[in-house]
Order: C-alpha cells, then sequence, then structure tokens
C-alpha cells in the first residue's frame, strides 16, 4: 500500500512540475512573488488528492467533505493542463524545425483555455445521468420474464462526493422507469469514512416488485465491509453473497468480490451455487473478468460495472486496452451475453469525457 502511494504522489509531483515549467516558460517570465506564490500554490495542489483520501477515510463532515472535493476537481483539471503543456510543446518545437517561431503566450493561452472548458464539460456532463435500454434475450428464459424489465445501477460512490441528494435523484429515476426488479453490482459506497445508514436513506422511497439485489465491489471492501452491508440490508435492499436465488423462474447469483479476484475463487463459488444450466441464468459481479469461467458455468447473462468505461479520457483509452469491447455495453463472451455498465456515479473527480453516467434499464424478450 505505502508503494502504491508513494508511485501515486510521485506521478502527480511530476505532472505539476510540467505544468509549473510550462508555464513559467509560454507565459514569460514572471516576478519572483509571483514565482513564489506559482510554486506554492503548486506543490500544496500537488499532494492534496493523496492527502485530503487519508482525511476522507477517516472524517466524514462538511469541512473534510469540502476539502476532498476540490482536491478531486483539481485532479481532474490539472489531467487536462498537463495534456495541454504537452501540446503546448509539441505544437511550439515542431515548427521550429523549419525556422518557425511562434509566439508563446497566445500559444499557451488558448490550449489552458480549452483545457478548463473541457474540464467544466467534464464536471457538468458527469452531473447529467441517462437512461440506457436495452433488449436481450436469453436462452429458456421462463415465459413469466418475458417483457419484464431489470434496472441495472452500478458504482454509484456514495461518499463525500455523491451523497443522499445524488441518491435521491437515482431513486427518483428508478421511480419513474417502475423495473421489477433493481440489481446493483458494486461499488454502491466509495470506501470513505461515511455515515451509511443515513446516506441509504432515499433508498426507503424506492420498492421494485421481485426486489433489489446487491453484491460487494472493491470500494465496499477497502475496510471492513460489514458497516455498507448492514445499511443495505438496513435499505430493504439484499445482498447475494456466494449464493443462488430463484426468482419466479429466473436463476440469479451473485459473487462477493473478493472471491471474484481469483479464478480458484471465481469457480469455486459458482460451483458452489449449484447452477442449473436448463434454466436461464444471471450472474452479478463486480468487474468484466474471468468471463470464461462464467460462460463454461453456463450462464446466460453477466452484470457487471468497475471499469466506469475510463470516465474521463485519456483513461478511457487505458480502460478500453485493459477490457477490450467488455470495457462498456452489452457483447457476447461465446454463449455468455455480457453487460458492462458505465456506472452512474464518479470515483476521484466527479468528471466524465467520452463517456456518461447511466441507469441501464433491461427488457426481457
Amino acid at each position: 500500500m505505502f508503494r502504491f502511494v508513494a508511485v501515486v504522489q510521485l506521478v502527480l509531483l511530476l505532472v505539476h512540475l510540467a505544468v509549473y515549467g510550462t508555464l513559467v516558460f509560454f507565459w514569460g517570465p514572471l516576478s519572483f512573488a509571483r514565482t513564489v506564490e506559482l510554486r506554492a500554490a503548486l506543490a500544496l495542489l500537488a499532494i492534496s488528492f493523496v492527502g485530503t483520501s487519508f482525511l476522507a477515510r477517516r472524517y466524514f463532515n462538511f469541512a473534510a467533505r469540502m476539502i476532498y472535493a476540490i482536491a478531486a476537481l483539481w485532479l481532474g483539471v490539472v489531467t487536462y493542463f498537463f495534456l495541454a503543456a504537452c501540446v503546448c510543446w509539441i505544437v511550439y518545437l515542431a515548427p521550429l524545425m523549419f525556422g518557425v517561431r511562434m509566439q508563446r503566450r497566445p500559444l499557451a493561452g488558448s490550449l489552458f483555455g480549452v483545457a478548463l472548458l473541457l474540464g467544466i464539460y467534464a464536471i457538468g456532463n458527469a452531473a447529467r445521468i441517462r437512461v440506457k435500454k436495452i433488449t436481450v434475450k436469453l436462452p429458456n428464459l421462463p415465459a413469466s420474464w418475458r417483457g419484464r424489465t431489470a434496472a441495472l445501477v452500478s458504482d454509484l460512490h456514495l461518499g463525500h462526493i455523491r451523497n443522499r441528494g445524488f441518491l435521491r435523484r437515482i431513486v427518483g429515476i428508478l421511480n419513474r422507469l417502475q423495473p421489477d426488479v433493481l440489481f446493483i453490482p458494486g461499488d454502491l459506497y466509495d470506501g470513505v469514512a461515511i455515515d451509511a445508514p443515513r446516506l441509504a436513506e432515499p433508498w426507503a422511497k424506492f420498492s421494485a416488485p421481485l426486489g433489489s439485489y446487491f453484491v460487494t465491489g472493491n470500494h465496499e471492501q477497502f475496510s471492513s465491509s460489514e458497516k455498507y452491508l448492514d445499511a443495505v440490508k438496513l435499505s430493504g435492499i439484499r445482498t447475494l453473497k456466494n449464493e443462488k436465488i430463484i426468482l419466479d423462474g429466473l436463476q440469479i447469483v451473485g459473487v462477493d468480490y473478493r472471491d471474484s479476484t481469483s479464478e480458484e475463487k471465481f469457480r469455486a463459488a459458482l460451483q458452489h451455487a449449484g447452477l442449473d444450466r436448463d434454466v436461464a441464468s444471471i450472474l452479478l459481479v463486480h468487474t468484466p473478468d474471468r468471463l470464461r469461467i462464467a460462460a463454461e458455468a453456463g450462464f446466460s447473462l453477466q452484470l457487471s460495472g468497475h471499469t466506469h468505461r475510463g470516465q474521463f479520457f485519456p483513461f478511457t483509452l487505458i480502460v478500453s486496452r485493459i477490457y477490450g469491447e467488455f470495457a462498456y455495453g452489452l457483447h457476447r463472451f461465446g454463449g455468455l451475453a455480457v453487460y458492462t455498465s458505465s456506472g452512474a456515479g464518479t470515483w476521484g473527480p466527479p468528471m466524465r469525457l467520452g463517456t456518461f453516467p447511466e441507469i441501464v434499464l433491461i427488457h426481457f424478450e
């Protein structure tokens, strides 16, 4: 853990150093006072996210939430400032090969301005929850399920940034959609210090005819997950922990995040569920990993989240590289249909660029 944090902090320091060097070079000489102010501000901002993340793990009050939110927003904005800095140098140096010298200050001003606008757009985009409607055909689906709908809501990350007001919006949308059943495949909570039962209170205003079902994600298991599971239970949501239930003839299996992190544990959990291959089935598991094992077990449909689809560029490219087509959307792995949601909330910077937050309404044919 210490090494991981140290690497993250080192990267952030280098990013801020690159932004500082670019601003000084392109914006022109600064006075001694301005130089000191700029260095102090960027040094503080460089350590802000790591520092406030530790703070968020221990405190849940207005001050802690505000400080964490500012640091998270800056983390997103500085990502685009860093990209702007890189483009500045490319655009400036390339013409020098042909003896052309560009005006440095207008170049930096325009590129950093675009970066700031992208950051502002990404913040607004992350706040607009869309409803994604898909249709799924499952072999051996019970007749009673034809025409029914299920809502899929993943990765809400309730915590210091997304809290009760956000969940009230989610519940309002679900009440308008009126799904027959609700599935929550992990990261309902962000894993920070919170009043979990209080944050979950808006769930009391939603009820699906066939119930609501939850499996843990990695953020529920940063520490002991009991406080989150207790809050989920009080909300009337059932946690599926390596177990199978039958909903009007349809098999629903939920696997705990920790037991999906290795092939051996995952295979054992699926075997323990005792799946009937002759009846349609749905697997709830947080990550779209180890699809071969789920397909071999005979599942009809897997519902996952976790990826956020990368949340915002350029991390969208990294996530696509890791998960391929299963980073987002409905795809097939042999006989297994897989839907990976981009999630309803955000982790870290409350920003989305190249993705959008979603609630998925699944129609069964």
